[in-house]
């Protein structure tokens, strides 16, 4: 049985049924068949994958080569998920054939249905070069992590008028160019319903409230895998560290006691 899979298409008939969108990250082949098992719509191999799983202190230093590997482990695990890759710090800002090419290598190499892009402005060149290659491009607006530097920490967008407006226009642009989507992470909730009346294409929060069209979280997060401090927006699903923490200690005491291998886990 062919199992259809989730498109730009697919997601746009979500919207228009009023159907909310499930949509979590994944960063290896054993998540991502749970996940595509359960009925998750969008895998994002975002780059909090350099935080979450290769322990950098922020998104800006994971690679391009860290970001492939990751992708074509999940895509191997995917097949009815759409797979959007997030594009990484500087693999898309210098030029617009920088960016289709490293968009490219996601799609032609790592198994890919998307890429996702952060920002709008001069980005926004970025972007319609890598539609016009033919490669569909989710947006990101609000609290932008690879910006984190111009940000100064990170911080709920849209409390003042000029930022609110920023964002509407900013929504408006990347529907213009041809996102199939957007990202709003980090925004007061009541600029969500102005952003769903000026574009028509689905938005998915982060931080963003009830009213998008879907929600995002980080899959570290939900299950309780990060050490770190975590931002309000996200609820913890279950607290597997302290499981993981006795099945260790309970190997060390076994191999210390000589009670592992027994007769049960030994070759005869």
């Amino acid at each position: 049985m062919v199992i259809p899979k989730i498109t730009p298409q697919s997601l746009c008939e979500l919207k228009r049924q009023g159907e909310k969108v499930a949509l979590l990250t994944a960063y290896d082949y054993p998540t991502a068949l749970i996940e595509d098992s359960l009925g998750i719509e969008i895998i994002l191999v975002g780059d909090s994958f350099g935080m979450t799983v290769l322990g950098y202190d922020s998104t800006l230093k994971v690679g391009m080569s860290e970001m492939l590997m990751a992708c074509s482990a999940v895509g191997r695990a995917v097949k009815r998920a759409m797979i959007v890759a997030d594009m990484p710090f500087m693999s898309y800002q210098p030029s617009n054939s920088a960016a289709v090419k490293n968009a490219g290598k996601f799609v032609s190499s790592a198994n890919a249905d998307a890429v996702k892009v952060e920002g709008a402005g001069i980005t926004l060149e970025r972007i319609k070069a890598i539609i016009g290659a033919g490669i569909p491009v989710m947006g990101h607006i609000g609290f932008t992590p690879q910006s984190l530097k111009k940000f100064g920490t990170y911080k709920v967008v849209g409390k003042i008028d000029t930022e609110e407006k920023q964002l509407i226009e900013d929504a408006k642009a990347l529907e213009k160019v041809g996102v199939f989507s957007i990202i709003v992470e980090c925004v007061s909730s009541k600029i969500i319903k102005e952003i769903k009346k000026a574009v028509k294409i689905p938005i998915y929060g982060i931080g963003a409230g009830a009213d998008c069209d879907g929600q995002i979280l980080v899959v570290n997060d939900i299950l309780g895998l990060f050490q770190g401090k975590l931002p309000k927006y996200v609820k913890k699903y279950a607290d597997l560290t302290p499981v993981i923490e006795k099945a260790i200690k309970e190997y060390i005491s076994d191999v210390k006691n000589n009670k592992y291998p027994d007769e049960e886990h030994t070759y005869k």
